[in-house]
């Protein structure tokens, strides 16, 4: 099954850009595109996409604001924020708001198809020196619940960068137990994504800030 993304952004040339890239790889279905944070959320909650790609800066409703509803309604729906200038509020308000990943609108065409099979994948790809960043930016979880010995495992193998499919062949489990352990994991954290989950890792010291490399 190809991975179905959803492109959304308030200039249509940067929509088109964006297909046109995606339309190159056979394991990429566009499924639909939103011209505001509004229309992202409506077509997120109908065609249940299994990527989002998201600016942040748009009319009627942002899409901070789109991407923390969107985690919290869709979880399976992984957000990978778009922008224009790599700022540290921004990184740090997309990570807060639930993104996965976060990418340049003048990111590279092949950059950009292995950063949206990394997000379906389950796989947290972020450089050492924004893990450090975030690490102090994002507030870690308050009094979380204390994870089981598995969730733990897993935790520090998705803080590490790998994808759910090498976490269930590393501790040879089914892939829908890791989505399952992962789900759980988010939930105990209160976390909505799988990077505030891997910044907690690193945290903790379950995982050092390198670990999980681009």
């Amino acid at each position: 099954m190809p991975i179905r993304v959803l492109i959304a952004d308030d200039h249509s040339v940067v929509r088109q850009g964006l297909r046109m890239f995606l339309a190159a790889d056979a394991e990429i279905e566009v499924v639909g595109e939103a011209r505001d944070g509004a229309e992202a959320l409506r077509l997120t909650r109908q065609l249940q996409p299994d990527v989002v790609l998201m600016d942040l800066l748009m009319p009627v409703m942002d899409g901070m604001t789109a991407t923390a509803t969107i985690r919290r309604e869709l979880p399976d729906t992984e957000v990978v924020a778009l922008t224009s200038m790599l700022e540290d509020k921004s990184v740090v308000e997309a990570i807060r708001s639930g993104a996965v990943g976060y990418l340049l609108k003048d990111t590279e065409a092949h950059e950009l198809r292995r950063a949206i099979r990394a997000a379906a994948a389950g796989q947290v790809q972020l450089s050492p020196q924004v893990t450090a960043r975030l690490v102090r930016e994002v507030a870690a979880p308050e009094q979380p619940q204390p994870l089981t010995e598995r969730e733990t495992s897993v935790l520090g193998l998705l803080a590490q960068g790998q994808s759910n499919r090498d976490i269930a062949r590393t501790l040879i489990i089914g892939e829908q137990t890791v989505k399952t352990h992962v789900a759980h994991i988010l939930g105990k954290l209160g976390v909505s994504s799988r990077t505030q989950a891997a910044l907690y890792a690193v945290r903790i010291g379950l995982a050092s800030p390198g670990s999980p490399d681009p």
